[in-house]
């Protein structure tokens, strides 16, 4: 079971910012890869936007190459992306977990909305 907690989430215009944040346990965190997934509304898959390692090297889906970044406080076991510029196709449900997953579970995820 993956113990985490996703929070910043809401509604912003295109254009925005919003920096979502996920705690967890330190058993999810510790020398794990990291990373936030994107669930589009409507699509059950959850995609892989950004990712982290424990040593702070980060990678990017190509489509929030530029607008968002990843980082992440080891000590505080906790995982952060500061999302800039949103887009309407950036809505969705936005979930932290490890790369690749461990466990079968997910959070409960933050919703991001993006409005016109």
């Amino acid at each position: 079971q993956v113990d985490v907690v996703e929070s910043g989430g809401g509604l912003v215009q295109a254009g925005g910012s919003l920096r979502l944040s996920c705690e967890g346990s330190s058993y999810v965190f510790r020398n794990n890869r990291m990373g936030w997934y994107w669930q589009a509304p409507g699509n059950p898959q959850r995609v892989l936007v950004a990712g982290i390692s424990s040593g702070g090297s980060a990678d990017y889906r190509e489509s929030v190459k530029g607008r968002f970044t990843i980082s992440r406080d080891n000590a505080r076991n906790a995982l952060y992306l500061q999302m800039n510029s949103l887009k309407l196709e950036d809505t969705g449900v936005y979930y932290c977990n490890t790369v690749p997953k461990i466990w079968e579970s997910w959070g409960q995820g933050t919703q991001v909305t993006v409005s016109s």
